[in-house]
């Protein structure tokens, strides 16, 4: 914030030296700096507002272009409220905090004007909020609400002064949800779905009654929604999700199958259905069919999280698991010992290299980058790896878990020789020939990052899911007696696509078995260990 307010100080006083000499389009750039810096100092305000008068109006200055600075976006917002045109200026401070929702781009006066609210068409602005709701998400970041509250307050405004129009009371209920005011949002749906029922109306109450907690009123409403639109079938799987927030998991599974009947592709309710199977049972293979759906229609008209919140703190479906460093098989050391990786190929891993990975295709895909890496500085990436990078993740498994950082450099190295001769088939490729080697040369960490990248390329690939899957279950049964890594190859195993129902149920037997002795050495790690890497290496 320091650094903000020299920089916005230093802007304003260019801006001004650049005013008195006359340069206009010079004061006008680093007015835009220094709005981006300190968007509601009065200071820039003014000085803004002083180029206006020797300009005619300055628009000229700040144009909208592809790309366009914020700050000059923003300046351009005011100059068009300060015209007579706040209209016109609203959408464009709307969109800036779209972009970053924790800057105060809308704490200036004119936007908490009532007069603001009673000037402009309300339909135009039920249009503008709803735009704004698109950006911030539901709900919005905790860390942007303050700098949300103008726009509460200019709906607030606009409500009063156009009490009987419903598209706005709705939008102003999907504002307030998304700024946690629940009981404002239930009000103002609640006025108006009386005043218009509608299949809309219905959704913002629905969704409002949600926000507060009051789920028997929200299902009532999103029934009542699907009676206006049987077709909507985005509607079933809202409903299905919040009856399985609800606890009530059979009734959702119901609705999704009634959505399914009418089309087995819809995408929402495909993505929710497997979740929802999932949590019913376990079974890992709804979460793959889910990957293989994602895979074929990779042109969804918006972005699920389904499989990534069923994976999340799962050893090995989204993490590398934390465990003691084991001495590495000494059979191996005639191989790796004239390997030195390059320095080129240290700086790529650092930069894909990370504990944590939404889920397995995921972390396949972001390990793309790694095809610039030639196959010798792989292997020898996973041989020696390389110090963790200093950066905030390197710093934080520096300090908390520093055997973790070693394994993650295996672990995206071996990601890395799978884009090698991806044209290859499977069976006979050189890929495969390098991770089954480094995978049963001995068992150690070496050879399970083989296998942890092994799993994941049957995840993206069925045809290589047999093979995969008889590899995991004898390494399987190769682990049983080493302690520590037993553990960690059973949960590779429940990992792995079309394992065989008796080998799973035995990677079960052999990942309790081990519990113990893995907590002994690893303290919290089944309840605690990933949480804490989330903590860390989100700022939390």
């Amino acid at each position: 914030m320091d650094e903000a307010r020299r920089s916005a100080e230093r802007d304003l006083e260019q801006a001004r030296e650049a005013l008195e000499r006359g340069e206009m389009h010079q004061a006008a750039d680093h007015l835009a700096g220094a709005i981006a810096h300190a968007p509601t100092d009065p200071a820039t305000h003014e000085l803004l507002g002083r180029l206006a008068e020797r300009t005619g109006g300055a628009l000229e200055l700040f144009p909208i272009e592809q790309h366009a600075f914020v700050g000059t976006v923003v300046a351009r917002a005011h100059l068009l409220a300060a015209a007579g045109r706040p209209e016109d200026g609203l959408p464009l401070l709307v969109a800036a905090s779209g972009h970053t929702p924790d800057v105060e781009w809308a704490g200036v006066p004119w936007v908490r004007d009532p007069e603001l609210a009673a000037r402009v068409e309300p339909g135009l602005l039920a249009h503008i909020v709803m735009q704004l709701c698109t950006a911030i998400g539901d709900p919005a970041p905790e860390s942007g609400r303050a700098a949300l509250q103008p726009y509460l307050t200019l709906v607030r405004h606009a409500v009063d002064a156009h009490a009987e129009h419903a598209m706005l009371l709705g939008a102003a209920s999907a504002l307030a949800r998304r700024l946690e005011e629940p009981a404002q949002a239930v009000d103002w749906a609640l006025r108006g779905a009386r005043l218009r029922p509608s299949k809309l109306a219905e959704i913002w109450l629905g969704y409002a009654y949600r926000s507060a907690g009051r789920i028997p009123e929200c299902l009532a409403a999103l029934r009542r929604a699907v009676m206006y639109d049987p077709d909507d079938l985005s509607l079933y799987a809202d409903i299905a999700g919040t009856l399985a927030d609800a606890d009530r998991l059979e009734d959702a599974l119901n609705w999704i199958d009634r959505a399914l009947s009418k089309d087995p592709a819809f995408e929402c309710a495909v993505h929710t259905g497997h979740r929802l199977r999932y949590h019913a049972d376990g079974d890992l293979a709804h979460l793959v069919r889910l990957a293989d759906f994602q895979r074929d229609h990779p042109d969804d008209t918006h972005e699920h999280t389904d499989l990534a919140d069923c994976c999340a703190d799962q050893p090995w479906l989204s993490r590398v698991p934390s465990a003691p460093e084991l001495p590495l098989d000494p059979a191996r050391t005639p191989f790796p010992a004239a390997l030195t990786p390059s320095a080129e190929s240290v700086e790529r891993l650092h930069r894909v290299a990370h504990p944590l990975w939404p889920h397995p295709p995921a972390a396949y895909d972001a390990a793309l980058s790694l095809m610039l890496v030639e196959p010798r500085d792989l292997l020898a990436l996973i041989v020696r790896p390389p110090d963790a990078p200093d950066d905030e993740t390197g710093r934080a498994l520096a300090t908390h878990s520093p055997a973790l950082w070693a394994q993650c450099a295996r672990v995206w190295a071996c990601l890395g020789l799978l884009h090698h001769g991806a044209d290859e088939p499977w069976a006979g490729s050189k890929r495969r020939r390098l991770l089954v080697s480094l995978a049963t040369d001995g068992l150690d960490r070496i050879a399970e990052a083989a296998l942890s990248a092994l799993v994941t390329y049957a995840w993206v690939d069925p045809q290589a899911r047999p093979d995969v899957a008889a590899l995991l279950a004898s390494r399987l049964e190769d682990a049983a007696g080493t302690p520590g890594l037993a553990w960690s190859v059973a949960h590779l195993v429940l990992a792995t696509p079309d394992v065989r129902p008796e080998i799973r149920q035995r990677a079960a037997e052999v990942a309790r078995a081990e519990e113990i002795y893995a907590i002994s050495l690893i303290p919290r790690q089944r309840t605690g260990r990933g949480a804490r890497l989330r903590r860390w290496f989100s700022g939390g």
